[in-house]
């Protein structure tokens, strides 16, 4: 009860910086796997596409994106977070309305470009950074927060847009979903009119990270801890996405509705949101790196228990698993950039792992939609994915331990 009391005073004192947080992690919503998928049986349709060269193309141009994340994340060292989000909500609807009046084929790399660096790349960079140069001891609670708003997109926009599209034109669909992301910018500018620029807080509140110092671009690339975390950093975006994206084959190799099996989605989000809270909570009590060889176990889980399930009740039980790796990964990640490599260069830094991320997620639909065209249902693939996560939660558990000794008071 005391620690619900306290929860909620944190909010009532800070509700404009994590209301801000939560509306840019919602606008990220048109630009990511979950939403982008949601049309993919349509637009194989129109184009005469299949599995794999659907999955080409939207690999080809999440990988672009990835690629101009390394630029692009750096520029939320330089400029407030109001002005550069609502810069970004404007290239999301641009993206958008684009997508609605796709000409052909030939143009969808563009467009997955665009929506795929505004929405997946550059707004859940600029929520992360902004929260976690606003707040240093509560900084768990606040990231959990304002994930909110992503796992609100991820609970309702799937449902209502599927829905929709039972009667609606799905280029129309895009056309909603671009006027939206300009709705959000008039909310953007009037909860951060007094926002401090990122510049004042790193020089008033900046933190530390490895011994003791202030970590940089070209400090962190030198460094063998970056290398070695890269197949963590990167696989809740391949499995994550190559799920979401695989939504329509999945469904239907398994015999599924995919208005039932999208149904399954508010599962995912509470669970999500439940384990966000006690993984911020964790964070600030001990600090990321203890839970970060744990996190993705779940969803190495999930991916056998949906895998090799054949009801609508195994994939619920999956999706409560993915919920318990995503709290974790939404919680997780944002922390662990400032506590290993302080806040002074942060923009800088985060933006490599966000590259890493968006370049994971453009590996996911391309790898399992080719293997897809030879035969292989994403459903076998599933068991040997989850192989692989184990894999890497044992390796990122000895590199915790090696790492250990950077930090002088807790080694």
């Amino acid at each position: 009860m005391i620690g619900l009391m306290r929860l909620l005073e944190f909010i009532a004192l800070n509700k404009r910086w994590l209301l801000a947080g939560a509306m840019i992690s919602f606008g990220s919503s048109f630009g990511q796997t979950f939403f982008i998928s949601i049309f993919a049986g349509e637009i194989m349709a129109e184009f005469n596409l299949t599995d794999g060269q659907w999955g080409g193309i939207y690999s080809l141009g999440t990988g672009a994106s990835a690629i101009v994340m390394l630029y692009g994340g750096t520029l939320s060292d330089r400029f407030r977070a109001r002005n550069l989000a609502s810069i970004v909500l404007v290239l999301l609807a641009v993206a958008a309305l684009f997508m609605a009046n796709i000409p052909g084929a030939w143009a969808l790399p563009f467009a997955i470009f665009a929506l795929r660096f505004a929405g997946q790349g550059m707004m859940p960079h600029i929520a992360v950074v902004a929260i976690v140069r606003w707040f240093s001891a509560a900084r768990g609670k606040a990231l959990a927060i304002a994930g909110l708003g992503f796992s609100l997109g991820e609970a309702l926009l799937p449902i209502l847009f599927v829905s929709l599209l039972t009667f609606v034109q799905w280029r129309t669909l895009w056309l909603v979903a671009a006027v939206a992301s300009l709705v959000l910018i008039p909310f953007l500018l009037v909860l951060l009119k007094t926002e401090r620029t990122p510049q004042s807080i790193a020089e008033e509140r900046s933190s530390v990270g490895m011994y003791g110092k202030h970590w940089n671009r070209k400090d962190t690339l030198g460094h063998w801890l970056f290398w070695v975390i890269i197949p963590l950093i990167t696989a809740p975006g391949i499995f994550s996405t190559s799920l979401f994206f695989q939504q329509v084959h999945l469904a239907q190799s398994k015999g599924w509705a995919h208005l039932d099996f999208v149904a399954l989605f508010p599962l995912f989000t509470v669970t999500t949101v439940l384990s966000m809270f006690a993984y911020g909570a964790a964070i600030d009590r001990f600090g990321c790196r203890r839970l970060m060889p744990w996190f993705l176990v779940p969803m190495a889980l999930a991916y056998m228990v949906i895998g090799l399930g054949d009801t609508l009740g195994a994939a619920a039980f999956g999706f409560i698993l993915m919920g318990l790796m995503q709290g974790g990964a939404a919680t997780i990640f944002g922390a662990f950039w400032p506590e290993f490599y302080g806040t002074k260069s942060l923009g800088a830094v985060k933006s490599l792992a966000t590259s890493l991320m968006v370049l994971g997620s453009a590996l996911g639909p391309g790898v399992t939609g080719a293997l897809i065209d030879y035969g292989i249902p994403f459903k076998d693939q599933m068991v040997f994915f989850a192989i692989y996560m184990l894999a890497i939660c044992g390796l990122t558990f000895f590199a915790m331990k090696k790492a250990a000794p950077a930090f002088n008071a807790d080694a």
